[in-house]
């Protein structure tokens, strides 16, 4: 039955049929127009096999299988009508697809990394209490911290995240 139903479709490069039918189908079919693709004279005795008109042979070698030369795979498609009225089985059109594949242009080398500014972590807060001295110079060193982020961002490098010690708390904030 497949045989035939292949040959039909080779043949005709469109047919109504169950879906169930349609998806066995597909897979048969996209073997022989591989081995259209392929075009040796081994190819053309295998796809000969199963393909029961030698007419419909020489299509595919011919017409069919130079169209998808620069395709990989993905030779046919299936679109489903609905439900037949008699019986209600589902059924679809199995279809040769007509597209032609454009070719990914090949990947350049990967683009350098941006530097990253080496991150500087804030000194813990210290379990005693901190001297109004010490207070004001960690507050001075978060300062310049900002400071040299801000000029990292401006030249263009990402600025990672900082830590801004105010008081006792610690506080993390990434600079956007």
């Amino acid at each position: 039955m497949f045989r035939n139903m292949v040959t039909s479709f080779l043949s005709h490069e469109r047919i109504t049929t169950t879906d169930a039918k349609a998806k066995e189908l597909r897979s048969l079919a996209e073997k022989m127009i591989t081995l259209g693709k392929r075009g040796d004279l081994h190819a053309m005795r295998q796809a000969a096999s199963v393909i029961r008109d030698k007419k419909v042979v020489t299509k595919l070698f011919t017409t069919i299988a130079p169209r998808y030369k620069e395709r990989p795979g993905g030779y046919t498609r299936i679109v489903k009508l609905g439900i037949r009225p008699g019986d209600n089985a589902p059924v679809s059109i199995l279809e040769l697809v007509e597209e032609q594949v454009e070719k990914k242009p090949a990947k350049s080398a990967k683009k350098p990394a941006l530097k990253k500014v080496a991150q500087k972590t804030a000194v813990p807060a210290k379990a005693t209490a901190p001297a109004a001295e010490e207070s004001r110079g960690d507050a001075a060193e978060s300062v310049q911290e900002v400071k040299s982020e801000a000029t990292s961002v401006e030249e263009g490098t990402e600025a990672p995240k900082s830590a801004v010690k105010e008081g006792d708390e610690v506080c993390e904030a990434k600079a956007d």
